[in-house]
């Protein structure tokens, strides 16, 4: 700062402070608050998504139970309807019983004394079948007691029911609700690390932008072999290490730029025309010599100061070529070392 005082008024130095910088600083300030923001609001969702399904867990297996239940109520009602059948045919039985009897009583009453012992024994009788006929009763009334309350708590099971599936429909509503939501967000991260993939493209178009045989295909960039490596070799060469040297720049430089939540990586591939590797060379096939050229560039940009975590090495061998033949120039071609910027 020193170095950049003005002078004025009797020829002394005073400092001066750009009003932008305060101004870049409180956005800063904001960016940070407002990704804080969203950090929390996705730990938060995190939980309430994960609350939420063990809550639906829970309300699965109490479905359950009550579906068990259910049916044990519904089958104890059978055997019910069953007993209370059987009694009410007993209870016919024992009334037809008790009408023969009292037509016997009448029959013996006209008979005389001498049918006296057989009345008494016929009413002994038909007070035992009036006993029993009060105790069938008994049973009905008691199996009726027992369907009511069967059936209270079939009305209580149904409206348990009712709610849960309701809280269900509400609950898959919301999850519904949160999956639209990280969609969105998940665009938009997308959208993001497009933009930043552009902003670095078209930062190494102008770096690069004097060499003819540095191309740009889609999103990626693609350097010929022979500008980084002697044929057959890993190593770079001096003007590979020139190339490299610009792209770590610009690497770094888009390091800062992207913020920290954006999982990005530049993926870094090799790949070889389909001459077979002489016997006895360094490298038994043309996948080990992709992969340790792709190994080779990812290794010299993190000594330029390149994070790895960043970066990724693949081979590809001849099995990627971008020119189809046998010609020179296609295997000039297909000879090369991509770099494409990617999600992790």
């Amino acid at each position: 700062m020193s170095q950049r005082l003005s002078r004025r008024g009797r020829g002394e130095e005073a400092p001066y402070w750009p009003g932008f910088v305060d101004a870049m600083a409180q956005l800063l300030l904001v960016i940070t608050f407002l990704l804080s923001v969203f950090m929390i609001a996705q730990f938060l969702l995190a939980r309430q998504i994960s609350g939420q399904d063990s809550a639906l867990g829970q309300l699965k297996s109490q479905i359950s139970e009550l579906t068990q239940l259910l049916a044990l109520e519904k089958a104890g009602k059978a055997d019910s309807d069953a007993q209370l059948l059987a009694l009410a045919d007993d209870l016919n039985s024992q009334k037809a019983k008790t009408a023969d009897l009292l037509a016997n009583l009448n029959a013996q009453s006209a008979a005389g004394e001498g049918a006296g012992n057989t009345i008494a024994g016929l009413q002994t009788a038909l007070d035992g079948e009036k006993k029993i006929s009060s105790d069938a009763l008994a049973k009905v009334e008691l199996l009726n007691q027992q369907i009511a309350a069967l059936r209270r708590q079939l009305a209580t099971i149904s409206s348990l029911l009712d709610d849960a599936e309701a809280r269900n429909t509400a609950s898959e509503g919301q999850i519904a609700d949160l999956g639209k939501r990280l969609n969105v967000a998940l665009a938009q991260k997308v959208e993001e690390l497009s933009k930043y993939r552009s902003e670095f493209f078209g930062r190494l178009r102008q770096i690069l932008s004097q060499r003819s045989d540095i191309l740009v295909v889609g999103d990626r960039f693609v350097f010929q072999s022979e500008v980084l490596f002697p044929k057959g070799s890993a190593d770079l060469n001096e003007a590979g290490n020139a190339e490299m040297s610009k792209l770590a720049d610009a690497i770094k430089q888009l390091e800062k730029e992207i913020p920290g939540d954006l999982n990005w990586i530049l993926r870094v591939d090799g790949h070889t025309d389909n001459d077979p590797i002489v016997v006895g060379a360094k490298f038994a096939s043309n996948w080990e010599l992709s992969s340790a050229r792709a190994t080779a560039v990812v290794k010299y940009l993190v000594a330029q100061g390149v994070s790895p975590n960043h970066l990724a090495a693949a081979g590809f061998g001849e099995f990627q070529p971008i020119a189809q033949g046998d010609s020179e120039d296609s295997k000039t071609q297909n000879r090369r070392i991509e770099l494409k910027l990617t999600e992790k």
